[in-house]
């Protein structure tokens, strides 16, 4: 048990037996009656986001979250499968399991799968990943002053954008928490 006065951003909760993780929160002391915290929070289940609003010390569930580094193997239409790292078992994950991290689906890559009373929930790619660039315009000479950008094609199909001087082949490095271009490999 933790109480609100531990709250964090990014922190994982249980509030009516479902798994939050805390977007934001803030203390409100009025000037008559106790303090509370109201907290945004994502429904690690749904999706969702909320608001909720506790007593300042009032105690919250931590979730039983269990969070393992699995390999990506392969995919079959709508089915994704991974391996699990230490005991080799492989488990298929539906697409709505695997959320925004499809775009980032590249083939023996280690991800992050949340798993919540022993059946997987979420998975997320790690947080710089090397991609190479299938697809992008050649840029044009003496563009190059002005810092403008150009959309170029990911090796797993995400359309991000780039600067000028980036060519077809090269690697780049992502950012998978926003999908922007960070450098040049």
């Amino acid at each position: 048990m933790i109480t609100t006065s531990d709250f964090r951003k990014g922190m994982k909760i249980e509030h009516e037996n479902e798994p939050y993780t805390i977007l934001d929160f803030v203390h409100y002391k009025p000037g008559k009656g106790g303090a509370f915290i109201r907290a945004t929070v994502r429904n690690l289940l749904s999706g969702k986001i909320v608001e909720i609003t506790w007593r300042s010390g009032e105690k919250v569930k931590r979730p039983d979250l269990d969070e393992r580094s699995y390999q990506y193997l392969y995919s079959d239409g709508d089915t994704y499968h991974f391996m699990d790292n230490t005991t080799f078992d492989q488990i298929p994950l539906t697409a709505d399991q695997v959320g925004n991290a499809r775009e980032y689906m590249k083939e023996n890559e280690n991800f992050q799968i949340m798993i919540y009373n022993g059946r997987p929930i979420a998975v997320e790619p790690p947080i710089f990943m090397e991609l190479l660039i299938t697809s992008s315009e050649p840029g044009l000479k003496g563009d190059t002053a002005t810092g403008g950008t150009k959309p170029a094609i990911l090796e797993t199909g995400k359309k991000i954008q780039v600067p000028l001087f980036v060519n077809e082949g090269e690697s780049v490095k992502v950012d998978t928490r926003t999908g922007e271009y960070l450098e040049r490999v």
